[in-house]
């Protein structure tokens, strides 16, 4: 049966680690009877959390997906990670839905993944719906978290629901819309509803005058109305709230407990009255064929286009695209192109997500997350579409990585097979990245934290049966030479019979930082035969690859061939590449050669209280501050640091700020490595080698 673009619901839950996301996520789906019993994190029961090392963690470590009905209406839970570590994850996924439930702890303050999940959705212009979960502990503060919601991230907090007693002793909510008491005597999520209780009568008609007011700044009628007749009906309240959520003015808040089952299904009923379907959403930002910008409208009656979220990748069953139907619809058994690499796609059996399961279904309506397997050339943030209209639509932004590993295969030879899980790994998480570094030769794992990377490693091996050790990554040093000098390199060999000569002098200066390096032929008089020259050149640059300090890469050198010999018989290619070798060795003695460092940009977002703490620390690593910004409440330092400094830096920021801080990170150039230091690096290279 065909689904109405307008019955469509997708949201996200989005917040903090730690606030109980996932559970909220279990209690709709309970709520809304896709489970015969209450999925919990804890023992392992979970809809959402079904990876082995989410369920060992008890950590949501990837976005997971379930499609459910509910009032006639078909609703998509979009249950995304929190925790700092995986928190990245969720930023492209929330291109895929159409509003969010920034969910709370009333316990517990707002930390740094809050306000970035939070800018996210607000980059995005998604609308919100604010639960406080956990409001039956006994320390909660519904005022608390809502003040520090409105002061720390700028929200517009409007409260429909009141609880019914406090902490513990909570037994129910009010409902301030419609006035009615709903109490709970189980765990079962079914109430009954009955009238306000006598002690609460005076509160509720206060919030309830609150409420109406913030209903009728949505609308102009409804606030002309309710400047003169001081009221709205509970109809019109509720309109002005769903166009005040729509246009972000309002922020509804409810209350309820995951781990009692309070308040689920009065959220379910907000997610299908106040958020907007999809079809009703804005436009997406998009480029036609000719590469012109246009916005995308959420037409049901246009033809397809689709942009994918995210994928997933099985060992056994392969690649599963997630992708968000923007326009049109989407036809099982179908031919779309591949805009983003004009590739030919088809589109098999159209797959509704039901966590770790999946239901066939016949097709897809504007608003839509459906999944279809095996397609060839399709990755998150490609865009499929009807070749009748054939239009990129503009992905999430890509992440930076903070961190990066070097590691090798605790088997011989599996490097390579290594090196193919871990792509598959990269595909399905955008803030991990693998390379091969080519100065040092290492492979490179990069993520968000330490462990973000060993838990991919721990992914690695349970899927693809290939177990790696994770190491510091080498400091990519360079060497360089400090003045000008002269050099000769003469190779002659006689063995009694075909011999070897050749001969060269040249000259070597230094140039400026990361112009690099440069050869000039000022050979005169065929003192060299022109067909030898490449060959002294290319002697000089296999010779550049090892420096005299430490054995690494020399840069930044200007060479210049200013004579030499040869012989008719003995001299060769070979000869006089050996020749340039020995002379450009010959000239790193006596140029004052020195060790560089890489220095990186490093910007890092820290709370107020915390700058005196950052910047310190910042010095101590011999960093040079450039500039600050105040960013709402946090700092934005932006230094330049030395690479060796701040490779791991990340564990070290979240203790200094309490978890609050971040910061992104790109290589800047090479400096000198002072004296003392470089010494230290010889010594070390020196015994790494000897080991």
């Amino acid at each position: 049966m065909a689904v109405e673009p307008t019955s469509v619901r997708t949201v996200a839950i989005i917040g903090q680690g730690g606030v109980g996301k996932t559970s909220v996520a279990d209690a709709l789906a309970f709520a809304a009877g896709a489970n015969n019993r209450l999925g919990r994190v804890d023992d392992e029961t979970s809809l959402f959390d079904t990876e082995a090392e989410e369920m060992r963690r008890r950590c949501s470590i990837t976005t997971s997906i379930f499609s459910f009905p509910w009032a006639k209406h078909d609703v998509t839970v979009v249950d995304t990670p929190g925790q700092g570590n995986f928190v990245l994850d969720t930023k492209s996924s929330l291109s895929g839905v159409a509003g969010v439930v920034f969910v709370v702890d009333p316990t517990s303050p707002l930390r740094a993944e809050s306000g970035k999940v939070w800018s996210w959705a607000e980059e995005a212009g998604l609308p919100v719906l604010i639960f406080v979960n956990r409001m039956d502990r006994d320390e909660a503060s519904l005022d608390t978290i809502l003040s520090a919601v409105k002061e720390q991230l700028g929200g517009k907090p409007a409260l429909i629901q009141q609880p019914i007693g406090e902490g513990a002793s909570m037994s129910g909510l009010v409902d301030l819309v419609s006035g009615k008491a709903h109490a709970y005597s189980d765990e079962s999520g079914k109430f009954e509803s009955g009238d306000v209780p006598a002690d609460l009568a005076d509160t509720v008609a206060a919030l309830k005058s609150e409420l109406t007011e913030n209903a009728a700044e949505g609308n102009d009628e409804l606030l002309e109305k309710y400047l003169d007749a001081g009221e709205l009906s509970d109809q019109e309240i509720r309109a002005g709230l769903k166009e005040g959520v729509r246009t972000r003015g309002v922020m509804p808040v409810l209350c309820g407990s995951a781990a009692r089952n309070v308040g689920f299904r009065e959220l379910l009923d907000a997610i299908v009255e106040l958020l907007p379907a999809p079809c009703e959403a804005g436009a997406a930002k998009a480029t036609d064929s000719d590469g012109n910008d246009l916005e995308l409208e959420p037409d049901a009656g246009a033809p397809f286009a689709g942009l994918v979220v995210k994928t997933l990748i099985d060992p056994h069953a392969g690649q599963l695209s997630i992708f968000r139907v923007m326009s049109g619809t989407a036809s099982a058994d179908s031919q779309v192109i591949n805009v983003t690499n004009g590739a030919k796609e088809r589109i098999g059996a159209l797959l509704t997500l039901q966590g770790a399961k999946t239901t066939k279904s016949d097709s897809a309506v504007v608003g839509q997350l459906v999944a279809v397997a095996k397609l060839k050339g399709t990755h998150r943030g490609n865009t499929l579409a009807d070749s009748s209209r054939q239009v990129t639509v503009a992905p999430a932004e890509a992440v930076n990585p903070v961190i990066s590993f070097a590691l090798e295969a605790k088997k011989r030879g599996e490097e390579d097979k290594a090196m193919q899980g871990l792509a598959r790994l990269v595909e399905e998480d955008p803030a991990l990245s693998v390379e091969r570094d080519e100065d040092t030769g290492e492979i490179l794992l990069s993520g968000a934290g330490q462990l973000h990377v060993e838990v991919a490693c721990e992914r690695l091996q349970r899927k693809y049966g290939v177990e790696v050790v994770l190491k510091a990554p080498k400091v990519p040093y360079r060497e360089t030479i400090r003045k000008a000098t002269k050099a000769h390199g003469r190779l002659k060999k006689q063995t009694g019979g075909h011999g070897q000569f050749a001969d060269c002098r040249i000259e070597v200066e230094p140039q400026p930082r990361g112009v690099g390096f440069e050869f000039v032929n000022k050979i005169v008089g065929g003192a060299i035969p022109r067909g030898f020259i490449p060959a002294v050149e290319k002697g000089i640059v296999e010779a550049m690859k090892k420096g005299l300090v430490a054995g690494y890469p020399v840069v930044d050198v200007k060479v210049t061939l200013v004579d030499g010999q040869y012989h008719d018989v003995d001299s060769s290619e070979m000869a006089f590449k050996v020749a340039g070798s020995m002379a450009f060795k010959d000239a790193l003695e006596s140029a004052s050669p020195i060790l560089l460092e890489p220095y990186v940009n490093l910007e890092v977002t820290s709370p107020d209280e915390c700058m005196g703490d950052v910047m310190g620390d910042l010095n101590s690593r011999r960093g040079k501050v450039e500039g600050m910004e105040q960013r709402g409440h946090s700092e934005v330092i932006k230094a330049k640091v030395p690479m060796s400094e701040v490779l791991r830096y990340a564990p070290d920021l979240t203790s200094m700020t309490s978890g609050r801080g971040s910061f992104e990170m790109s290589f800047s150039h090479y400096d000198p490595l002072p004296d003392h230091l470089a010494a230290k690096v010889a010594q070390e290279t020196a015994q790494a080698k000897e080991d």
